[in-house]
């Protein structure tokens, strides 16, 4: 595992938080069962993901300074 990637997009970690919230979900009297967790899982992913492009182009098309190095 030599490829790094931000936390937001690991489907363990948001895996892990769905599993830790559905029986907090569940004693409020929202069924999430474990198909349903996956799709959870899947949709955070993605949108997480696409919410952080969306930063990162907005980020550099409001930038006052050129990137270099």
């Amino acid at each position: 595992m030599l490829e790094m990637k931000p936390w937001y997009q690991s489907k363990t970690v948001w895996g892990a938080l769905i599993a830790i919230a559905a029986p907090l979900l569940d004693r409020a009297g929202l069924e999430l069962g474990g198909p349903e967790q996956a799709e959870v899982a899947e949709a955070m992913t993605t949108l997480a993901g696409t919410v952080g492009g969306l930063l990162a182009l907005y980020g550099r098309l409001t930038a006052t300074k050129g990137v270099g190095g």
